[in-house]
């Protein structure tokens, strides 16, 4: 695994799939190309995480497809998309689906640079996102099943009355379990509680 960020090249044309590569070794990133987005698509769940440079019209399976296989299988690397001449059609429902950007070909160098630079950036946020949920699930572990229901209730907005009534408790056990879940997550605030429990994913469903 190379400690240079990596951009996946899917293209049917060998022209492309070597230009590319070139141009982007050159710029210091590291490069994975596919000639096809069947043959991507087969191997992705054991891919490095990178960039993807998409393009548009391919045999076999469209880029529009891939994209919205990639969608369907949750598969949340950013994708930049590659268009022919006329494509720009094809090029917003591909941004509407969630595409870094479209680039007509044969592509601007630059433009090229400034989109991977926002895609890896969007990588670098997942992680992070990821890395504070993973640290949110770790402290939350140090909760009971009935406190990490009352934070399930706080995080939902609700008061203590309501949390009380929806477990069957007094309201007054509402508010031990509410001590007890501060001091557990050295919370010094309610919001500093409740940022936990986001990261983690809570207050998203109604309990």
């Amino acid at each position: 695994m190379s400690d240079k960020p990596l951009v996946h090249v899917i293209d049917d044309e060998e022209s492309v799939r070597r230009g590319a590569s070139f141009f982007l070794k050159t710029s210091g990133y590291a490069v994975r190309t596919w000639p096809s987005g069947v043959a991507f698509l087969k191997e992705v769940r054991h891919v490095e995480v990178g960039c993807i440079l998409l393009d548009i019209r391919m045999p076999e399976m469209d880029g529009l497809e891939v994209q919205r296989q990639l969608n369907e299988r949750g598969v949340t690397m950013p994708v930049i998309v590659l268009t022919g001449h006329g494509d720009v059609a094809n090029a917003v429902t591909a941004m509407r689906a969630g595409a870094i950007d479209f680039l007509e070909k044969p592509f601007d160098t630059d433009a090229l640079q400034d989109a991977i630079t926002r895609a890896l950036a969007q990588i670098a946020s997942e992680k992070d996102v990821m890395a504070r949920a993973a640290e949110a699930e770790v402290v939350l572990g140090a909760l009971s099943e009935r406190e990490r229901e009352v934070l399930e209730g706080l995080a939902q907005g609700y008061p203590n009355k309501t949390i009380a009534y929806d477990l069957g408790i007094s309201p007054r056990t509402v508010e031990v379990h509410r001590a007890n879940i501060m001091t557990k997550l050295k919370a010094r605030s309610l919001s500093e509680a409740l940022r936990i429990a986001f990261a983690a994913g809570m207050g998203e469903t109604r309990i």
